[in-house]
């Protein structure tokens, strides 16, 4: 009779066996001392937040071995590399990350805002991204009446202060064509 093998015991080199009970914080401890042993380039904090992801999702699964890393076809992994508030920095209209400068199409004016938590991503062409969380300023609102509002059929809303939010009723004309393809029994059309 062939035994199953466990494969959520296999060791990780040079941190040991996982089991379920590890914290994100006892990984931490023991790939600091990796990392200066092997010279990692990137930030602490990136490692720190790999950690806590793997943890989460170990946690979350119940399971002590996560699928491994795909690496072709169509439901290959894709590249993600996160980062905390102090990893990355803005300097002279590029984004700073691990001893790098990597180019933006800065869009929305990163420069007047501080930098949060963020990640660089992949999508499936190969392209990668740089998703940013950034402080800004919370605008208050000077609002101070109250109103309440009534969904209904005929109108789309009504308010108590008496505006009405008029129904469009666009299907109104692709009615005909519907009813065309329901009688010639076309059902992806019906379902379109």
């Amino acid at each position: 009779m062939k035994s199953r093998r466990n494969y959520s015991d296999i060791p990780i080199p040079e941190v040991g066996r996982l089991r379920t009970n590890f914290s994100a914080f006892d990984l931490q401890k023991d790939l600091k001392r990796l990392k200066a042993e092997r010279g990692f380039i990137f930030h602490s904090t990136t490692v720190q937040e790999v950690i806590a992801a793997h943890h989460k999702a170990r946690r979350q699964f119940k399971t002590d071995k996560l699928r491994w890393r795909v690496s072709g076809g169509a439901r290959r992994s894709l590249g993600w590399v996160p980062f905390k508030a102090s990893a990355a920095k803005w300097k002279s209209g590029q984004v700073y990350f691990a001893g790098h400068y990597f180019k933006v199409w800065d869009s929305y004016g990163l420069a007047q805002f501080a930098f949060r938590s963020g990640s660089f991503s992949q999508d499936a062409r190969g392209r990668w991204y740089f998703n940013i969380v950034v402080e800004a300023a919370q605008a208050t609102s000077s609002a101070t009446g109250e109103v309440g509002i009534d969904l209904g059929l005929k109108t789309t809303a009504t308010c108590s202060n008496g505006l009405k939010l008029e129904s469009e009723q666009f299907y109104r004309e692709l009615e005909p064509k519907l009813a065309v393809a329901q009688r010639a029994n076309k059902k992806q059309r019906v379902k379109a």
